[in-house]
This record gives structure tokens, C-alpha cells and sequence, in this order.
């Protein structure tokens, strides 16, 4: 069996849906002490297609945060995944979105 570590959840934004990213990184600092906020990425970084910033938490608010992401994403796009050690898998057949599904570069993963 497969054993999940921790869990990264990705918001991606573009120019005109900055503010709600802004918006919504603060709430999450406001309203989760357990996690460790990454850096605001104005380009695509790794598999990420778009621009984003990375919320990294543990297992253990796996049920508050992500349905608190769910209600409160404020229409932007989350991705949301575990991670294994097994970088394929973790951001495809493990992974969830939040708002629109988008296609991934796998090849940076490889």
C-alpha cells in the first residue's frame, strides 16, 4: 500500500484573477496555522500550466481544508494532491481538483 506523507494543494491564477488569489491566500493564513504557504509564481512553474502558489499541510487537516477550498475557492482553480514519492500518480490518478480540470505538464515531472 501506497502511504501519503502530506498533501500540496496548488491555486492557479492569471493577471486578471490575482486579487481573488490574493484574497484567498490570506484567508487560508488567517484560517489554517498548520500549513506552509509557498512562493507566488507569476509563470507557469513545473506541471502547473498556469500561475499559482502552493498551500503544503498534513494529513491531519486534509478534512477541514479541503472542504473549506471547495466552499470558498472563490471560482479559481485548486489542485489538489497527496504526496507518495511517486511524482506520476500523485498529480494524476490521486489527485482532485477543485473548479476546472486542467492538463498538466507530466514531462516536468519525468
Amino acid at each position: 500500500m501506497t502511504e501519503i506523507k502530506d498533501w500540496h494543494a496548488h491555486v492557479y491564477f492569471d493577471a486578471g484573477t490575482s486579487d481573488p488569489a490574493k484574497q484567498l491566500r490570506e484567508a487560508i493564513e488567517q484560517k489554517f496555522s498548520n500549513i506552509v504557504m509557498g512562493r507566488w509564481h507569476e509563470k507557469p512553474v513545473g506541471p502547473h500550466p498556469s500561475w499559482s502558489y502552493q498551500v503544503a499541510f498534513p494529513n491531519e487537516i486534509f478534512g477541514e481544508l479541503v472542504p473549506w477550498l471547495t466552499l470558498n475557492h472563490l471560482g479559481l482553480t485548486v489542485f489538489v494532491h497527496p504526496n507518495t514519492g511517486e511524482d506520476i500518480p500523485d498529480h494524476t490518478e490521486y489527485a482532485l481538483w477543485i473548479g476546472t480540470q486542467c492538463e498538466l505538464n507530466l514531462d516536468s515531472l519525468r
